[in-house]
């Protein structure tokens, strides 16, 4: 028996969102149907959806701003907007907002659903490019997690960032003012003590592997070896 596709749908329309559960149901994704923004963001923290569909017009908190914050956490996971509007701007507004495709409504099951799969079969081939051996542990920049034999460590997004940008430099120096500049925006004091305890944090979660350093080389930058 093959492995259900867990999928979050945000459907504030009782009739066409039953008809998308059960639509997918039938299809080997197992659907948690949330009516509205908060419901949704509750259920993407409970159950930890594969792929996201959102209505774009929802009470409480609508696709876009939940789309948003969910970005903020989640880079990898696919997200498909459900909107009546067509024009170029909300396209374009929902892609700004980490979407990955759009769906005009009303739209057919089967567009839905193969729009769903090339969306997961994109992200699968990033994930296996993305997966990197770091001594011991195995890090998943898409997904963000560090994993050491059966443990597994969430990384914040910028966390993630730092790491990923230490793992292109193994075993040489990245410098300070660089990844200063492109993760925290200028190198300024105060986002200098910043990045300083994030490479703090970085160091506790990679401590079970003795072999793994991140050496301060004061005033240039910081290596990473193993």
């Amino acid at each position: 028996m093959s492995k259900k596709i867990k999928l979050l749908l945000a459907e504030d329309e009782p009739s066409l969102g039953q008809i998308v559960k059960e639509s997918l149901e039938t299809r080997d994704f197992e659907v948690f149907h949330a009516v509205n923004g908060e419901e949704a963001y509750e259920f993407y923290q409970k159950y930890s959806p594969e792929v996201l569909v959102l209505d774009v017009m929802m009470p409480k908190k609508d696709g876009f701003t939940l789309a948003k914050e969910i970005r903020e956490e989640n880079n990898a996971i696919p997200i498909i907007f459900l909107t009546a509007k067509s024009q170029t701007k909300d396209v374009l507004e929902g892609f700004e907002h980490g979407g990955n495709d759009y769906l005009k409504k009303p739209f057919s099951m089967e567009e839905l659903i193969v729009r769903i799969y090339n969306l997961l079969n994109r992200v699968n081939l990033k994930q296996n490019l993305t997966k990197i051996i770091i001594g011991s542990y195995t890090f998943n920049y898409e997904k963000q997690k560090l994993h050491f034999n059966e443990e597994i460590e969430l990384l914040t997004h910028r966390e993630a960032q730092l790491l990923y940008y230490l793992t292109q430099k193994k075993n040489e120096l990245l410098d300070r003012k660089f990844i200063l500049n492109k993760l925290w925006g200028n190198d300024d004091f105060f986002n200098a003590r910043s990045m300083d305890v994030f490479i703090s944090k970085l160091r506790k979660k990679l401590k079970k592997d003795p072999s793994i350093e991140i050496i301060n080389v004061r005033g240039y930058g910081y290596k990473l070896t193993y």
